[in-house]
């Protein structure tokens, strides 16, 4: 097996990880709240108020993690103009989990809105983007985004 292969292998099972544990955080967050009906009406107005300050937190992508995103883009366009579109959108997924995962309210976000990726992008690369949408054969990268 080659070395850049089990690479990126071994970024895509954490990724797959960390995923794992932010989806089974959330189930236990709901499943932990049961009780009488006025628990289950606390319940009920909790996970409104959390995924609001989810989402608000995840406005809050900084220009630094942008940067980040349109650097590990950037670095990939050799790639996936070599591999073509098939095995290049795979290698997007994984470029795009990774940024994602590293910031667990990024990776909330992306899970809930793929286009965040093609807004940061047009503001921050459009050149980068625009070369990744021709390697990968998309017309946004947010179609590109399968595990998510």
């Amino acid at each position: 097996m080659k070395p850049g292969l089990r690479s990126s292998r071994r970024a895509a099972a954490a990724v797959l990880g960390a995923a794992a544990v932010v989806g089974l955080a959330a189930c236990g967050t709901d499943s932990a709240n049961t009780g009488s009906s006025a628990s289950l009406t606390s319940t009920t107005t909790a996970p409104v108020t959390t995924t609001t300050d989810a989402a608000a937190a995840g406005d809050t992508i900084t220009d630094q993690q942008k940067q980040q995103l349109c650097t590990d883009l950037g670095e990939q366009l050799q790639e996936w103009r070599i591999q073509g579109p098939t095995l290049g959108r795979g290698g997007l997924n994984i470029v795009v989990q990774t940024w994602a995962a590293q910031s667990g309210v990024i990776n909330l976000q992306v899970v809930q809105n793929r286009s965040i990726i093609d807004d940061i992008t047009i503001d921050n690369c459009s050149d980068v983007r625009d070369e990744a949408l021709r390697s990968l054969d998309i017309p946004d990268l947010a179609s590109g985004l399968v595990g998510f």
